[in-house]
């Protein structure tokens, strides 16, 4: 039987690569796992040899101790793969498919998975309605920075691309639609982005990026990426955004000299409980930031769309109340323009299947929007650094070498 290496949390700035147990078609114990959940049949699963694999900012928000993770946690949730193995109940793939797995394990049969709230099952983590591979609080299905990761659920949960030299082809592009890539244009779709639309992004790193490129996709007019980072703002203009250092202060000034106003149609937080101040504030973190700037920068009768994470328990935070997810949020002011809010994990599967075409047709290049650089599984530790320290980068696992190049 195959070993299985994996990036496994190892404490706050910590990460491993360690050999792991052959995933098998059942959910074992182990950090993170939800008790109910040990023992756990999948014969609806396949065990997936994982083509390329991404570090996202949601992970390293449990790898700086930011979030109630246990040590030893596999992490990864952004998972692309070739079917080797799968459960007698699995009807519709088979052995050698490559499929793109969302980032949200669903369940397929319960009310919300029904009504297409693929990011709020009910069925798949004891705790709360929602899950994820890799991630606390999400159940404990093991994560897929690994050689061999098994998917439950798997003829509902699997995005099997149409042609697997096409697809091997494309790959670093189809890797983004685990998560990046339908987080971002959700995050557009949900603020109301179309055409002739005038868009404030706020942060640059992979979401903001795929957000930007989501934007353009959907016909905005002026995209406009707000950062604190240098390197991440080359990058939105790299690709024909406008874009707004916030630590030269109020975005709202910067907008105005782009636009001529101080407002823009949509607004997006792709930065979450992380964020920083603006101008002389910036070097302290204020998680309400961003929140509270997109409500004063959207035209009233605007929409925010909110993909970026907040948690409701997060040790290292700067008070009390925002230890339990508790901001300073100025609900008022939005009540009063009459915005509409979507927060929550995306639903990937309400949009991978139509980014797969424009991915394949050659409508959008989102492995370069998000300047995507493919590294082995064993140099993560290095990938996790380097993302922590500000790089202008998406990194790609490749635990099997099956990527041909590097290049982009």
């Amino acid at each position: 039987m195959a070993g299985n290496k994996a990036v496994r949390y190892m404490g706050a700035g910590k990460v491993e690569i360690a050999d792991l147990d052959y995933p098998k078609l059942e959910l074992s114990s182990g950090p993170g796992v939800h008790p109910s959940n040990v023992g756990r049949k999948t014969p609806h699963g396949v065990i997936l040899k994982t083509v390329t694999t991404n570090i996202c900012g949601s992970d390293q928000h449990m790898v700086r101790g930011r979030t109630t993770a246990p040590e030893g946690l596999v992490l990864g949730h952004e998972i692309t793969g070739e079917i080797v193995e799968k459960g007698p109940d699995v009807e519709f793939l088979r052995e050698g498919d490559i499929v793109s797995v969302p980032f949200n394990i669903a369940c397929g049969r319960c009310r919300n998975c029904k009504e297409g709230k693929t990011g709020i099952c009910l069925t798949v983590n004891p705790d709360r309605p929602g899950s994820a591979y890799g991630y606390v609080d999400m159940g404990g299905w093991t994560g897929g920075q690994a050689e061999y990761v098994m998917v439950p659920y798997a003829d509902f949960n699997c995005l099997k691309f149409p042609d697997r030299d096409q697809a091997l082809e494309k790959i670093r592009d189809l890797t983004m639609l685990s998560d990046i890539f339908p987080t971002g244009y959700h995050g557009c779709y949900t603020a109301g982005v179309t055409t002739g639309s005038t868009v404030y992004i706020a942060g640059a790193g992979p979401v903001g990026l795929a957000a930007a490129a989501s934007a353009q996709l959907l016909g905005a007019a002026v995209v406009i990426v707000g950062d604190l980072n240098a390197d991440r703002l080359a990058q939105a203009r790299s690709f024909g955004c406008e874009t707004v250092d916030v630590s030269q202060g109020d975005p709202k000034d910067q907008i105005e000299q782009i636009l001529g106003v101080p407002e823009v149609d949509c607004g997006v937080d792709a930065v979450g409980f992380e964020a920083r101040g603006h101008g002389k504030d910036a070097a302290h973190e204020a998680p309400a930031t961003v929140l509270n700037s997109l409500m004063d920068i959207t035209r009233a009768g605007g929409a925010l769309g909110i993909p970026g994470l907040y948690v409701t328990g997060d040790p290292g935070a700067a008070d009390e109340a925002a230890k339990t997810g508790s901001l300073s949020i100025r609900l008022g002011l939005g009540w009063a323009k009459s915005h509409a809010f979507t927060t929550g994990q995306c639903p990937v599967m309400k949009y991978n299947r139509q980014l797969m075409m424009a991915i394949l047709y050659d409508r959008v290049q989102i492995a370069k929007a998000v300047n995507a650089e493919v590294i082995p599984l064993e140099e993560a530790p290095r990938g996790y650094q380097e993302f922590d320290q500000g790089a202008a980068k998406k990194y790609v696992l490749d635990p099997h070498g099956m990527v041909a190049s590097t290049a982009a």
